[in-house]
């Protein structure tokens, strides 16, 4: 049996273990929140280590990219580090490869018509496959980074733009604490609507998409017909998005025992029933597998009447 474990600096409240069989193997998922204590999920890791089969790093990315370059979070690499035997990942592969072949996915076969339609990725360093791959299928793309991550009421609207910026401020803001950028512990059970700077970018978007604790953190309080494409969400969360008029919701991870869990913990996932180290596994290795495994995302119409179809 393959043990996997998502050790998270999030809030403990999102806590889940399940059982599963994948390809005729039961695998234990487990996620472990330490309420935003980066030494907490140190302690775990090491604890854990050599015990289980894989670990997810949850709540935090070592690194972030746009384009080819990537940029390492400072406050990521010591929980990183605190693995010694049992591998552990980011699950930013699986941005680029998940995430990117949903978009595809739901472009191809018309369950999202996106072209035309108003796109609003809340953080496209973090989800640079998925902003790629939303860029191909023609929406009008509004890329987030600076209005969730600084609290600046600058859109990105293109690649090119989002690189730029990238270069320019991203060498910086990684050497930040990591609890200025992203609602981790506590910060992840709550929403911010009083906040108006991000308001009117939803109301903007057709479709919202990206991290759920970044597309939760603003989300205001009337979300009739919105389509969300995210990961992570629990059972309270999707009744959360049912009350707000949500119209349909997509996770990119498939859901397990009620849950999402995040890319990290699929990432491990696949680390485990490959059983190789991380830099051993091809991307065409990941895809040969997800095919296998036959996974696909979670298409949920939360309120029929405001549900909107290609």
């Amino acid at each position: 049996m393959k043990h996997i474990v998502s050790v998270s600096i999030g809030s403990s409240k999102r806590n889940k273990r399940t059982e599963q069989e994948l390809l005729g193997e039961k695998v234990i998922v487990e996620r472990i929140g330490t309420d935003g204590s980066i030494e907490k999920a140190i302690e775990i890791i090491r604890e854990l280590d050599g015990k289980v089969d894989a670990f997810g790093m949850g709540g935090i990315d070592l690194h972030v990219a746009c384009g080819r370059k990537r940029y390492t979070l400072r406050d990521a690499i010591p929980i990183a580090n605190a693995a010694k035997k049992t591998p552990i990942v980011d699950g930013s592969r699986l941005k680029g490869t998940l995430e990117r072949r949903v978009i595809r996915h739901l472009d191809k076969h018309s369950i999202v018509d996106f072209k035309g339609k108003t796109v609003l990725l809340v953080c496209g360093v973090d989800r640079f496959g998925m902003a790629e791959a939303l860029q191909e299928t023609g929406c009008n793309l509004i890329l987030g980074d600076l209005i969730f991550v600084l609290n600046l009421p600058v859109p990105l609207r293109s690649l090119n733009a989002l690189d730029k910026v990238a270069r320019a401020i991203a060498p910086i803001v990684v050497k930040l604490p990591f609890s200025l950028l992203y609602p981790t512990g506590e910060k992840q059970n709550g929403n911010y609507r009083k906040k108006t700077l991000q308001a009117k970018y939803y109301h903007q978007a057709d479709v919202i998409a990206g991290d759920f604790h970044y597309v939760k953190r603003y989300m205001p309080g009337n979300m009739a017909g919105k389509v969300i494409i995210t990961n992570t969400v629990t059972e309270d969360d999707i009744e959360w998005l049912k009350r707000l008029g949500v119209g349909t919701l997509i996770t990119t991870t498939p859901e397990m025992d009620g849950r999402s869990f995040g890319t990290n913990v699929m990432e491990g996932l696949i680390v485990a029933l490959l059983n190789k180290a991380p830099d051993e596994i091809s991307d065409q290795e990941i895809n040969d597998l997800l095919d296998k495994l036959n996974f696909e995302p979670r298409v949920e119409v939360l309120n029929p009447a405001q549900a909107w179809t290609s």
